[in-house]
Parts: structure tokens; C-alpha cells; sequence
């Protein structure tokens, strides 16, 4: 990651860019709750498949390292606790169990820290999930986060896209970044009734304004 992240860090993560199945994540038909399918390499990540709206970046300044232990996004209804996600012995990112709550990537930086934070969520479980309606979110939108250390973080949505499963931006959602950026991860477009899942992944990216 950028400097400024706990010793070591970077190389953990520019390792599992290149060679895990993080980003197909938190996608459910009700089923398995802990596949995911492969991602595309970085050399090969290819754009969304529909056009993606986005909007002018607005920064603030990092802050130090705190867990997150609750999500919050007005414009969707969602008021989440937020649970810890490893991976799993494959390299794949581990989902949360159930439709609630979302979980948060701690293998990356908190929110609110200086990189990327990851927090992925199923779209549904034998009924609508925590991101059921991360889809309709847009450039402007706010998510808000508590963390362990009592601070709140608001981060203000840049872009939604959407992406084919074997075509994930691995680099894009989990590489470097010069500010404290979030990564909000679901399923989306079609489900395949047959194998169960939905084809392609939503994520929303947000950047931190205060």
C-alpha cells in the first residue's frame, strides 16, 4: 500500500492483487455463501461493462488505523454492524454468512486510513441483503462510518460501476492510492440460475471528505 501503512503491508497486498480471487466477493442466489469466482489478471482487467457514472474527486486528510464497527449510507436505508473478513485458505476474500451485516477486508487499510478500504456485502440471502440496493447509489451520495476509536468518517461516492465477474479490476478496487479511499463490493446484472449466482459485481468507490 502507500506509505503511511503498518510495516510490511505492501507487499502482502500488491501479492494477493496478483494472485487471489479477491474480488469476486459477497455474492449470494442464497447459497454458497463463501464462493467466489475467479478474478481477471491485472494486465487484462478490462472496463465496466456498462457505462459508469462518476463524479469530481473531494479529499481529506488520513486518518491513524481503527477498526470500523459500523456502515451507514442513508440513500439506500443501510444501518449495518460490520464484521471482520480474512481469506480464505484459496486466497478468495471470505463473505459474510448470512445477508447481514456487511463485513470489512482486514487484511487492507481501516476506513478512514490511508488506501483503499474494502467492505463487501451480500445483495441477497433468501430475501433482500445489506447492499440489495447498492446499485442505485450515485457520485454524491455519502457513506458514514463509526469506528472503534469513536471517530466517524463520512466518505462522499465518486463512481459506481459494474463489472463481469471474470473481468474484476483487481488493481483498481485493492491497489494504491495517494488518500483514504472505500471500496463497496456486491453482486449484480443477471443471476445464472444455474450455477446459482449473479454474474457480474457492483462496486461503489468513495473517497473520504471529513
Amino acid at each position: 500500500m502507500s506509505t503511511g501503512q503498518r510495516p510490511g503491508r505492501a507487499m502482502v497486498v500488491v501479492a494477493l492483487m496478483a494472485t487471489t480471487t479477491l474480488g469476486a466477493s459477497a455474492c449470494s442466489g442464497g447459497t454458497d455463501a463463501n464462493t467466489a469466482a475467479p478474478v481477471a489478471s491485472m494486465k487484462t482487467a478490462a472496463p465496466p461493462r456498462s457505462p459508469a457514472t462518476s463524479a469530481p474527486r473531494v479529499e481529506a486528510a488520513a486518518l491513524a488505523r481503527s477498526t470500523p464497527v459500523r456502515l451507514s449510507i442513508p440513500e439506500i436505508g443501510v444501518d449495518s454492524a460490520l464484521m471482520d473478513l480474512g481469506l480464505l485458505a484459496d486466497g478468495s476474500l471470505q463473505v459474510p454468512p448470512s445477508g447481514f451485516p456487511a463485513g470489512w477486508y482486514t487484511g487492507g487499510p481501516t476506513p478512514g486510513e490511508l488506501g483503499p478500504a474494502v467492505i463487501a456485502g451480500h445483495i441477497d440471502w433468501h430475501g433482500p441483503g445489506v447492499f440489495f440496493k447498492l446499485h442505485t447509489l450515485k457520485p454524491g451520495d455519502q457513506v458514514m462510518i463509526r469506528r472503534a476509536d469513536g471517530s466517524q468518517p463520512t466518505f462522499r461516492i465518486s463512481r459506481v460501476a459494474r463489472y463481469p465477474k471474470d473481468r474484476f479490476p483487481t488493481a483498481l478496487v485493492y491497489g494504491n492510492l495517494d488518500h483514504a479511499g472505500l471500496r463497496l463490493v456486491t453482486c449484480g446484472g443477471s443471476f445464472n440460475s444455474q450455477t446459482g449466482h449473479y454474474r457480474d459485481n457492483v462496486v461503489v468507490y468513495a473517497d473520504l471528505i471529513g
